[in-house]
């Protein structure tokens, strides 16, 4: 099992003085100690869940191309994009653009969208739920065509590209990897089974459940369920000391059993990077075991 790291918050105690050395310094750490995966949110004002929405928020891709110039071996991603923030032919080109730029770390997270309050404050399209979905699987089949060798014209119901050129191409041959995130039984998790290397899932309760059906969309789409790649966002606490190391130890454990290859964590202060030490110390070793 890996483990990834999620920077969410950037309401950091160092303040705006030191918030970009800060950054760099979590994120070096991170991939120093042994974390997979890097990811940011793909938000403009913070979720209700970390903060109130005035709290600091990078914008997703602009952040993930300075993570790309500061690291060299961890993966890059938006956990997860909004597809419709913005138009496929655009994201496809970012998503490329990181790749190109981070010598192929790049992966592709997305979703249909959830935040309504951020996307009217800021003018950013958000139709309703159906019509999200149907935006995110043509998002999905714009991206895949970009990255193939065909640059014809793309005709669907809520997007027509003239012409599907994308040079430079991605380092990452056939295409960067797809995640999905969300755990919608009919939607989501078909798309995941169409045409994602990798879901994302909460841990919680109905994970097991949650597995099940998306094995059930492989079975009835010929694809092999073993070679999506089973993520989950979770917190991981390993305690100021490592007093829950065991604990975390366990939990892991618990999830590899229902064949979980990746948990990506998330950090509260990025001044902070002891945590992150004690765990590249004491957990990331015994999780690669798993």
């Amino acid at each position: 099992m890996d483990l990834g790291l999620h920077i969410a918050n950037f309401t950091w105690s160092g303040g705006s003085s030191t918030f970009v050395d800060d950054f760099r310094r979590t994120a070096k750490t991170a991939e120093d100690v042994g974390f997979a995966k890097l990811s940011v949110m793909d938000h403009v004002w913070q979720i209700g869940m970390i903060g109130p929405p005035e709290h600091e928020m990078l914008e997703a891709y602009t952040a993930l191309g300075y993570l790309a110039a500061v690291t060299e071996r961890v993966q890059l991603l938006a956990w997860v994009t909004a597809a419709v923030y913005r138009e496929p032919g655009l994201l496809a080109k970012e998503v490329t653009t990181l790749d190109v730029l981070s010598g192929g770390r790049a992966m592709l997270g997305i979703g249909a969208a959830w935040n309504e309050e951020e996307s009217v404050g800021l003018g950013l399209p958000f139709p309703g739920t159906a019509e999200r979905f149907e935006r995110l699987e043509e998002t999905l089949q714009i991206c895949l065509q970009m990255w193939s060798d065909d640059d014809g014209p793309y005709a669907g119901k809520h997007y027509q590209l003239g012409r599907t050129l994308n040079s430079p191409q991605s380092v990452q041959r056939p295409h960067p990897p797809i995640l999905i995130g969300g755990g919608g039984e009919k939607k989501t998790l078909r798309l995941v089974a169409q045409y994602a290397q990798a879901c994302n899932l909460f841990d919680s309760p109905d994970l097991a459940h949650k597995l099940e059906v998306l094995r059930g969309h492989c079975e009835t789409l010929g694809r092999d369920y073993d070679e999506i790649e089973k993520t989950v966002m979770g917190p991981i606490d390993p305690g100021p000391n490592g007093e829950n190391v065991d604990a975390t130890l366990e939990h892991l454990r618990d999830l590899a059993g229902l064949g979980v290859t990746h948990v990506q964590m998330g950090v509260g202060d990025g001044s902070k990077t002891d945590v992150l030490e004690l765990i590249g110390e004491r957990i990331i070793p015994e999780a690669a075991k798993l």
